[in-house]
């Protein structure tokens, strides 16, 4: 686990930040987290658990940003900016780790081959990034274990319901392997659990690519 970074993106959800962390601690306390707070504006809610998490458990960064950049944005600020070890494991602020062992089989997956990129569970989406029967594979968000080098050389996430379908869609471009793991055995996912109070900022572009994909166009 020393060479994986633990990457935690909170906004304005300290009762589910509290579950993530304290869930994934109790499997791996060693393990390097870093939390980084997107701009919360909580009356210090969010600042104050975050820095109560770091005195109760070892190994734990803080980043706090000055504002919202959004939660693609926020992941790709995070590698290219505070990571610095060779793997990035992506977990949801909304997430509850039930099991032991989901960090090293990942791990070893990744190993397997110099063209892996990233482990987790897959699905396939469209050119606009929706849910597809047909069309590239992206891995879930919530739970997703990457190569930084890799990561860093593709496109990065964007501000998008789907924030990583134009880093893979490139990965897949440059023959770069994902790998299936069965990741929500081990971690429940409340999904949508920060979009659920606070939306995906996406305003009227958003809505416009909603009505389009709808439209097949």
């Amino acid at each position: 686990m020393k060479n994986v970074t633990t990457v935690i993106i909170n906004y304005q959800t300290p009762e589910l930040l509290k579950i993530a962390v304290e869930s994934f601690k109790r499997f791996y306390p060693d393990a390097h987290l870093l939390i980084v707070d997107n701009g919360s504006n909580d009356e210090k809610k969010s600042e104050n658990l975050i820095l109560g998490l770091k005195n109760q458990y070892s190994n734990i960064e803080a980043q706090f940003l000055a504002q919202n950049i959004y939660h693609g944005p926020a992941m790709d600020l995070a590698v290219k900016n505070f990571v610095t070890k060779p793997y990035v494991f992506f977990l949801d602020s909304d997430t509850d780790s039930k099991k032991n062992g989901f960090l090293e089989s990942m791990v070893e997956l990744l190993q397997e081959d110099d063209k892996n990129y990233g482990v987790g569970e897959i699905i396939r989406v469209n050119k606009s990034g929706y849910k597809s029967e047909v069309g590239s594979e992206v891995l879930l968000t919530p739970y997703m274990l990457l190569r930084t080098d890799i990561y860093k050389s593709l496109e990065p996430f964007i501000h998008h319901g789907q924030p990583t379908f134009l880093n893979f869609r490139d990965a897949h471009d440059k023959e770069y392997n994902l790998v299936r793991f069965p990741i929500s055995e081990y971690i429940d996912h409340l999904w949508r659990g920060t979009a659920n109070k606070f939306g995906y900022g996406l305003g009227l572009k958003g809505k416009i690519d909603y009505v389009l994909n709808k439209l097949g166009l």
